[in-house]
């Protein structure tokens, strides 16, 4: 079946959020003087990345709304169970501007949609809230790229749900197999979307050991977004990036 639209996860897939999370988190403890509290900044991103893994994940199993989940983030991360919801927002705002300081997207995004747009239409599905992504989007220039924006805090069904997957494409009013999903982790993006019925391409920026069996591995692995049009066989793709990926 040929696919016809691309679904985008954003956080580490189009979006460097490693790097922005690192180095807004970095910036903001130096700015409240918390980073004296830690063993440096890596100790300090290591714990922040513990805490979000933590509470997101009490998110996405539906225990807490978006934004009690952030404020759980900070209580856990400061130690300050005392503070109300009004501070531990205000506490979150002022990391959040931060992080948006350091937003960028990953260089090699722009040029696989460019050579993508003749022949696929393009979507987000994202494990966040539609405000948050559709205020990042926008701010890198990217949001009209899109035909729809959907995210789990609005559609209450995360991935790696087939539910979610499933949204995305009656979205699109096109069929799961008519769907190409991309995104950064092996299991809530590559297999979600593999078990979904989607033809999934895990985006592996890092050389990581996927998880599983060799055999087991439902979805294709690419090192660069580069790769992607050949693995979509969008018209001239290997002329213009080269020969398809055989990499996984």
């Amino acid at each position: 079946m040929t696919v016809r639209a691309v679904l985008w996860d954003v956080d580490d897939t189009l979006f460097d959020y490693r790097t922005a999370d690192r180095e807004g988190i970095a910036a903001h403890l130096a700015a409240e003087g918390l980073l004296a509290g830690f063993d440096g900044p890596d100790h300090a991103l290591a714990r922040w990345r513990e805490v979000t893994e933590l509470h997101w994940g009490r998110f996405a199993a539906r225990e807490v709304t978006y934004e009690e989940h952030r404020r759980d983030r900070v209580r856990t991360f400061t130690g300050r169970d005392d503070l109300d919801d009004a501070q531990a927002d205000a506490w979150f705002e002022r990391y959040v501007a931060h992080y948006e300081a350091s937003w960028a997207l990953f260089p090699d995004f722009l040029p696989a949609l460019e050579a993508l747009v003749p022949s696929h239409r393009h979507a987000v599905l994202s494990n966040s809230s539609l405000l948050v992504q559709e205020r990042k989007l926008r701010t890198l220039g990217v949001l009209d790229r899109f035909e729809a924006v959907l995210c789990a805090a609005e559609l209450g069904v995360s991935k790696p749900e087939a539910a979610a997957f499933h949204a995305a494409c009656d979205a699109l009013a096109l069929p799961p197999g008519q769907v190409a999903y991309v995104g950064d982790h092996p299991e809530i993006d590559g297999r979600g979307a593999a078990e979904a019925g989607l033809l999934s391409v895990w985006i592996d920026r890092h050389g990581e050991e996927p998880p599983g069996e060799e055999g087991d591995r439902a979805w294709r692995r690419i090192r660069s977004l580069a790769e992607l049009p050949g693995v979509l066989g969008a018209p001239g793709a290997e002329s213009r990036f080269g020969a398809r990926s055989t990499f996984g």
